[in-house]
Order: C-alpha cells, then structure tokens, then sequence
C-alpha cells in the first residue's frame, strides 16, 4: 500500500519563515523600536514568496506575513474589544494576503509586490469604520532617519518606500544577496533601478520645504494628572479625574505659561458651560494668567435619531476671564470605543454593546483653536493624530503648533501610547509643526518640527511639563498636496508592474519571426 503524500517541507518551511518575517516588522514598531528590523523582515517576506509562487501560496504567505506583523502590534486593541482585536487583525491581514496575490510574479515582483502592499497600507487610512492606521510600518519609522519624507508624501510615501527597500533587499537586482539567491532569485536591474528612485526620494526629502519659524513662540504647559491604567469611563468617577488634574495644575506658578493644556475628556459633565468644573478651570486660569485648553464630554439629549442620547468630545479654550472663546469638537470617532459600529446587528449577536452605551457624535469643524491672544494652534484629539488629515486641516486653517490631548488610560500596557507618541512624531514632520501631546495617565511629551522628543512623561506620574514652543508658519509638500496623488502614483506602478510583466510573458511565448 503506497504511503500517503507528506507536505511540502519546502512549502512549510517558507511558510515559517514569512511568519517569522511578519514578527520582525512588528518588532520594528513601538513600543520595541527596532526600526531597521522592518526592513530585513519584508527582505525575508521576499524570500519566502519566491519568484514564481501560486496563487494559493501568495495568499497563504501574505496572511501569515501580517499576522506576525499586526496580531502583535496591535495587542492593545485586546483591552477595548478581544472579538474586535481579533476581527481587525484577521481583516487586516487578508488584506496583505490580497495584495500579494495582486502582484506579479517574475522580475517585474520587485516593483509590483511593495505598491500593492503600499496600497494595503493607504486603506488602513480609511477602512473599516473610517480607518485604523494602528502598527503600520510609517509608525515604526518615527524613529529611523526616514522620517522626513513624511513631509513630502506623509505616511503613504514613507510606507512605500520602506517596503521598497525591503522587497529590492530580497528580490531581483545585481545585488541579490545569497540568501535569496538560494530561493530561486535571478540578478536583474529591476531591483537596483527600484533603489535608484528610492534614493531620488530621499533627497527630494532632504530638500523639501519644512516650514518656518515666525519668530514668535508659546510657553506651553502640559497637565497630567496621573493615574493607573487598564480603566473604564464607566467604572470610574469623573470627579477623580478632575480633583488630579486642578491638584497638578495649581503647582504652576503665576506668569509662567501663556497656554496650559489639559488632556482628552478630563471632565465630563452634561454642560459644560454652567458646570461647576468650569468654574474651577477658569479660577486656575485667571490665578496663573493664562488660558487653558480643556478636554470635556457634554452630553447630547435624546432625539429620535438618538434614543439613548449621545455625547460630543471637545477641546475648549478657557480665559482668566472664564470665557469659553474656542471650541473643536472632536471628528474621528474611535470605533468600539467611542460609538459603536453596527450596534444592533452585534446586540442581536449577543456582543458587550453596553461597554459603549452612547455614541460620540462627530464634529464638523475646522481642526484649529484661536487663542485669545489671536494665535491659532491646530488640534487632533487622541485618535485623530494616527490621520495626517486631521492635522493637515488645522495646520492648513492656519495652525502654528499642534495640540494633541488624548487619553489612553483605558488600554493596559504601552503599546498604544508609545505608538501615539511615534504618530505624533510623524504629524509634525508631515506638517513642520511643534506638537504638544498631553495624557492623563501618560505619555505626555513635546516634539520638535524635525520629530525630536523632549520631556516625556512616564505612565501613571502626576506632573506638570513646560516647553518654549517655537510658531511656525509655511507649507511641506504633504500640507500642500496631501496623499491623494502618491496613491495614484502607487496605483499607477502595480498598473505598470504587470504591464512590464504581461509583455515580457508574451515576448518569451511568441516564436521568432521566419528568416
């Protein structure tokens, strides 16, 4: 009797190893940090495909190369929904499994697989839910020296051109290291004239606008007021929120800032405007002069459209005067988090609906606060700052600087926040703008319109950090132009990828003309 068909242990093996590849990229990412791992990671990637695999074995490999990259990335997504983690993580990563049976096969995969894969990376930007740009690979170059072509393309160019470099590393070129040389690649040009345009980047990136310094600048202070971690709005008494925040805000001495900044929701009242909270702020302003930017939560009535009522996530601007002179009312929502996508159909199915009882409302301005003292500073709350749109819109409505108020106290661990701090980083090289980013329970930090961080906190302290924040006025590229046209251009060179292929295939079937 003939012994039955054993697996492919070469199969298996590559299997493994763009597993193995995926793990590496996820390392590349905060709160690990090891930047220059995402590019041997994708180099692997490359290897384990091959120049000729199936289709089957494209899909199978893709998915296993972003589960090792994403399911660990994206670990804090566990803490606020376990079913959603899982969700987004499978998603996510038949997402790169479609992209990589997307890409050509032969020379032409150096320059087709990182656009396809590019454009996986450009959706997370917009799908599902508006987006969840969370462990993506720009994130995880915050803190490489390919930052600043941030601010040529913002985080579609910088994507690209990492997975680029990583499938040039691995594929086809007159350098293909020995490794891959085993695995079946062939020295061609295409990978070394694919290096060639990253490197025509890079120094575009070097020559690019960054903005520039007015001459005027902001003594900002940022408030956190401490905490522990791994906590729910629900399970927690507003009031606590509010007495650590005005505890740490009274140690500011008078005439020492011209703008104090309270992080995301600190209070959360049903009006704001005749609350006693209000009173509270407006007496810590006019005691240290200056205006402070605060993060409440209002609640909205309920309405037909809103039978259970819902609630608005703003940022406020409070004079010593106690008036409320500015108002952005937050825009991207936190799926699962702050409003609950399909509700009824995951009722029906018996999910912890309850965990987000009410909807945050989406706002509809403009991303920019006015101060009274006239200056204009852009804002992002929270999730916003993972969507260079959001700051693009408050630079481009003449934001200075960046404010990020933001809240991570429901999420254990640092995954999140040190990803939020790299997302930080990324905004203001996008912009050439100063952020100042502020917690309640941690990270809070200042980072420079190069990228460069100053005075993070660590998790769970009470303080209180201050920074000469220079304004800054001008346009990057990416505020001029945005991402739109890197997509097209990305779509343009998988079009072309397997152009170059369909015509090199004919050319090699077609029988040679009679003499």
């Amino acid at each position: 009797m003939p012994d039955a068909p054993r697996p492919d242990r070469s199969s298996r093996a590559r299997a493994a190893l763009a597993l193995g590849a995926g793990f590496l990229v996820a390392l590349s990412l905060p709160p690990w940090g090891f930047w220059a791992l995402a590019f041997v990671g994708i180099a692997l990637f490359e290897v384990s495909l091959g120049e000729h695999p199936t289709r089957g074995q494209r899909a199978a490999r893709g998915w296993l190369f972003a589960a090792g990259w994403l399911f660990p990335g994206m670990g804090w997504m566990w803490f606020l929904t376990a079913p959603g983690y899982v969700f987004a993580g499978a998603l996510f990563a038949g997402l790169h499994a479609l992209a990589a049976v997307c890409a050509p096969t032969g020379p032409w995969r150096v320059v087709g697989r990182p656009a396809a894969h590019a454009l996986v990376e450009a959706a997370r930007l917009v799908v599902p839910f508006g987006g969840v740009p969370l462990a993506t690979l720009a994130i995880g170059q915050a803190s490489g020296p390919l930052i600043g072509v941030a601010r040529v393309g913002g985080v579609v160019l910088l994507s690209w051109l990492v997975l680029q470099i990583g499938f040039a590393l691995g594929g086809p070129s007159p350098f293909v290291p020995q490794l891959a040389r085993r695995s079946g690649a062939r020295a061609q040009w295409h990978g070394a004239g694919a290096v060639g345009v990253v490197a025509l980047v890079v120094v575009l990136a070097a020559l690019a606008p960054s903005g520039s310094d007015t001459g005027r600048s902001l003594r900002v202070t940022t408030v956190q007021g401490g905490g522990p971690q791994g906590t729910r709005a629900v399970d927690t008494d507003p009031r606590v929120v509010v007495d650590r925040h005005l505890e740490a805000t009274r140690t500011i001495a008078p005439g020492t800032a011209d703008l104090v900044l309270w992080p995301e929701n600190v209070i959360d009242v049903p009006t704001f405007a005749t609350s006693q909270e209000r009173s509270e702020v407006a007496a810590e302003a006019a005691r240290i002069g200056a205006p402070i930017a605060v993060g409440i939560t209002e609640d909205v009535p309920r309405s037909d459209d809103l039978p259970v009522g819902g609630f608005l996530n703003a940022q406020v601007v409070v004079t010593p005067e106690g008036e409320v002179v500015s108002r952005y009312d937050k825009v991207r929502r936190v799926p699962f988090g702050e409003y609950m996508p399909l509700r009824d159909v995951l009722a029906a199915l018996g999910a912890p609906v309850d965990q987000v009882p009410r909807d945050a409302i989406a706002g509809t301005g403009p991303a920019v606060l006015t101060l009274p003292s006239g200056d204009r500073v852009a804002v992002v709350i929270s999730w916003e700052v993972f969507f260079g749109s959001r700051a693009r819109d408050g630079v481009r409505h003449g934001g200075e600087m960046i404010i990020n108020p933001t809240n991570g106290s429901s999420y254990t661990g640092t995954v999140l926040q040190t990803q939020q701090v790299a997302s930080s980083r990324l905004r203001a090289v996008e912009t050439g703008r100063w952020v100042a980013q502020a917690a309640p329970t941690g990270f809070s930090a200042f980072v420079s319109d190069e990228g460069e961080v100053f005075d993070r906190t660590s998790v769970s302290e009470r303080a209180v950090i201050s920074h000469e924040v220079p304004l800054r006025t001008g346009r990057t590229w990416y505020v001029a132009v945005g991402s739109t046209p890197f997509w097209g251009l990305i779509v343009l060179v998988l079009a072309g990828s397997w152009w170059c292929t369909e015509r090199a295939r004919r050319r090699s079937v077609t029988p040679p003309a009679s003499a």
